[in-house]
C-alpha cells in the first residue's frame, strides 16, 4: 500500500510533493553539489565512499546497480574494478545529477559497461534477480516511499547478491549538541555563501534527523526480505554503512 503522507525534511507532505521538492533541490544543487561535499565533511565523504566500496568486495564480472548515484562519486570507484562481463548501471531520479556524473566519468576516460537510467527507485525498471550487488550511498533518505523503495531493490537483486546503503545516521548523544549546531547553525550559511542556496542545504540537516536511526532501518531492510543484516557505524555514528543478503529468490 502506498503511503499517504511523508516527510521533506520537518514538512509532512504527500508523496508526490515529496518527490517534486527533492528534485527541486537537486537540480539546484548538482553544479556545486561535490564543491559543498568536500567543505562540509572536510573532505571526509571521499574516505567514507572509498570504505564503501572496499567492503562491497566486488568481483570482475558483477552486474552493479549504483541506486541515488548523484555524481557518479561510487560508480567512479566502482568501474575500475570490473572487468567486461562487469558493469555499473548508474540510476538516479533527478535528470540534473545523473548529467553531472556522466560528465565526470567520460572526463576521467570511463565509458564502458556503464549505463544510465533516470528512474525512481520505488519502481526499478529492471528485471527480476539481476544485479549482484545494490549500492545507495547518501540516497536512501531522500527515497519518496522508503519501505518501497527497498522492496523494488530486493526484487532486482540476484539470490546472494547483497545491499549496501552509506548514509547519515543518528550520532552518539554526547556529539549532539555540537552536531545540531553544525547542521543548522552552519550548513545553511555555506549552502548560502558557496552555493546561493541556503535552504536546500536546510533541508539535507532537516532530512538527516526523520532518516530512521540504525536499528530501525536494519529492522526495515529485513522485513522487505533481506537476511544476514548489519551495519557499521563511522565517525561515532555520523555515517552509517548498512549490509543484507537476498539469500534465496
Amino acid at each position: 500500500m502506498q503511503q499517504k503522507h511523508t516527510h521533506f525534511g520537518y514538512q509532512d507532505v504527500s508523496p508526490e510533493e515529496k518527490t517534486e521538492k527533492v528534485g527541486a533541490v537537486f537540480d539546484s544543487v548538482a553544479w556545486k553539489y561535490d564543491l559543498m561535499n568536500d567543505i562540509m565533511s572536510l573532505g571526509l565523504h571521499r574516505a567514507w565512499k572509498r570504505y564503501f566500496v572496499y567492503l562491497a568486495n566486488i568481483r570482475p564480472h558483477f552486474k552493479i546497480l549504483d541506486l541515488a548515484a548523484g555524481t557518479a562519486d561510487i560508480s567512479a570507484l566502482l568501474a575500475p574494478k570490473l572487468g567486461e562481463q562487469g558493469g555499473v548501471t548508474l540510476c538516479d531520479s533527478n535528470h540534473a545529477m545523473l548529467e553531472h556524473g556522466r560528465g565526470k566519468l567520460v572526463n576521467r576516460g570511463l565509458v564502458k559497461n556503464l549505463d544510465y537510467v533516470q528512474a525512481m527507485a520505488e519502481a526499478l525498471p529492471f528485471r527480476e534477480h539481476y544485479f549482484d550487488r545494490i549500492v545507495v550511498a547518501f540516497g536512501l533518505r531522500n527515497f519518496t516511499d522508503k519501505p518501497l523503495a527497498l522492496k523494488s531493490m530486493f526484487r532486482v537483486l540476484k539470490p546472494g547478491g547483497q545491499v549496501m546503503i552509506l548514509e547519515f545516521s543518528k550520532p552518539e548523544k554526547w556529539l549532539q549538541r555540537a552536531y545540531d549546531a553544525y547542521s543548522f547553525g552552519v550548513l545553511p550559511k555555506m549552502g548560502k555563501l558557496i552555493a546561493g542556496d541556503a535552504r536546500s542545504y536546510r533541508y539535507l540537516a532537516e532530512s538527516i534527523r526523520m532518516h530512521p536511526d540504525q536499528e530501525t532501518l536494519q529492522s526495515m531492510l529485513e522485513a522487505v526480505g533481506f537476511q544476514k543484516c548489519d551495519y557499521l557505524d563511522l565517525n561515532l555514528g555520523v555515517v552509517c554503512i548498512h549490509r543484507g543478503y537476498k539469500l534465496s529468490a
